[in-house]
């Protein structure tokens, strides 16, 4: 095959951009005006419709730099962000969540945005959300949307028990929990469901209550595996609730949250602990008449804190124009938004001035119960930990899910997540 000599290829790649009017990338149209796509991972109607309505609004008020909604899907997020960015066609916003952004930040993928975003946003969000896209000296991302885990609860079976109802100002303990779940099985109910079908992420963050830290971060910087008292009692709880009370269901182990909830409708389970934001499926799918409610999840000794990887709006490196993507992002978490995004997604905002908006404080729904437990929540263990991804896949979900099952026991579990784990992460430390 014939080669074309550079020369010509040069010239012919001119004469296409002049034709098009010398706009490249899709960054600009033949009038100059700016375009940014922005890439939403929204999928719940309300919360698509939330999103599509605010860029809406943005176009309408700043004609010189029009965003472009683009649909992405949290089921192959990573990998294509990872295609996107290598190929040079990565969106100039990008919505994701704080334990995907290690290797994108570490990578150079991701802009730091430490000089771009406005003092307002800055000093709205708390520190420890801050915490949770801070890699090394850099913040690369913009922590907005939050869910703590909870127990959503048959109300009807928990009246007629006559257990005591927690609340976030006086939660069950653990081993009240415990003693709660057998109280509340019995004629063809379980007390719990446990959906641990992924059980690293519920393991380590609600561990966090019971003073849980499983990755320790030497004074060299490089991380290590140590499985200590307080990472035991989440995962010890739930295998004795399925191995030796029988008050939890042991089919639901391998199932995901959703799975458990014609179950819990049929009065099978007492309770579910769930994400937050499961309350919409809830509320749209329950049968006319059924009662449910939220309660925190159990606190131990550190209290109620547990674990939260918050969703994100991040800025592609390759951007050519971060201070305008930094303005719509800004735009798009003034308070009155931030609200808009976090009812559309049944979630909790990170900002503290829409934490407080009244609509995220009635009792409905549990939204007032949510919205008392933000200030417990903290970063993930896992949160800045380079090679979690591989640990997690390859470690810890099959050592878990055997010690749940009653595979393996505590030592077992702890040789596996500490020796195995520890050789997997200092591939990533060397």
């Amino acid at each position: 095959m014939t080669r074309t000599p550079t020369r010509i290829l040069t010239l012919f790649a001119c004469a296409v951009l002049l034709l098009a009017g010398c706009s490249g990338g899709g960054d600009g149209a033949d009038d100059g005006r700016i375009t940014l796509r922005f890439q939403s991972l929204a999928w719940q109607d309300e919360s698509v419709q939330a999103n599509k309505e605010l860029v809406r609004e943005w176009n309408a008020g700043h004609p010189d730099v029009r965003v472009e909604y683009v649909q992405g899907s949290w089921d192959s997020v990573h990998d294509q962000l990872l295609t996107s960015f290598e190929g040079g066609e990565a969106p100039d916003i990008i919505h994701d969540a704080s334990d995907d952004l290690a290797d994108f930040a570490y990578g150079g993928y991701l802009a730091d945005l430490t000089g771009l975003l406005p003092a307002r946003l800055k000093s709205d969000i708390p520190q420890r959300s801050w915490e949770t896209v801070t890699f090394g000296d850099g913040v690369y991302g913009v922590p907005f949307l939050q869910e703590p885990r909870v127990l959503i609860a048959n109300a009807t079976l928990l009246k007629e028990s006559g257990v005591r109802i927690p609340t976030p100002e006086h939660p069950w303990t653990w081993p009240e929990f415990r003693q709660v779940t057998k109280e509340l099985s019995g004629d063809g109910t379980y007390g719990v469901a446990w959906p641990l079908k992924e059980p690293v992420s519920a393991t380590l963050n609600l561990s966090l209550s019971t003073g849980g830290q499983l990755f320790h971060r030497g004074a060299d910087g490089k991380v290590t595996v140590r499985f200590e008292t307080g990472d035991q009692v989440v995962p010890r709880t739930v295998h004795d609730q399925v191995d030796t009370d029988h008050s939890a269901s042991p089919t639901t182990l391998g199932s995901g949250g959703s799975d458990t909830l014609p179950g819990f409708f049929a009065g099978k389970y007492a309770m579910v602990p769930l994400g937050f934001s499961y309350r919409q499926q809830i509320e749209q799918q329950a049968p006319e008449g059924f009662d449910w409610q939220v309660l925190p999840a159990p606190a131990g000794a550190d209290g109620l804190a547990q674990g939260v990887s918050p969703q994100t709006l991040s800025i592609a490196e390759d951007s050519p124009h971060k201070k305008e993507a930094a303005a719509f992002v800004d735009f798009l978490l003034q308070p009155d938004n931030m609200v808009r995004l976090a009812l559309g997604d049944w979630m909790l905002p990170t900002g503290e001035r829409a934490l407080k908006d009244p609509a995220l404080h009635t009792d409905e729904h549990g939204w007032a119960t949510g919205t008392a437990l933000a200030e417990h929540l903290r970063s993930a263990p896992a949160q800045s930990v380079r090679g979690y991804a591989e640990w997690k896949d390859k470690v810890a979900t099959p050592a878990l899910q055997e010690y749940y099952s009653g595979a393996i026991g505590m030592d077992e579990l702890r040789h596996r997540l500490e020796e195995d784990g520890n050789l997997v992460l200092a591939r990533y430390q060397r």
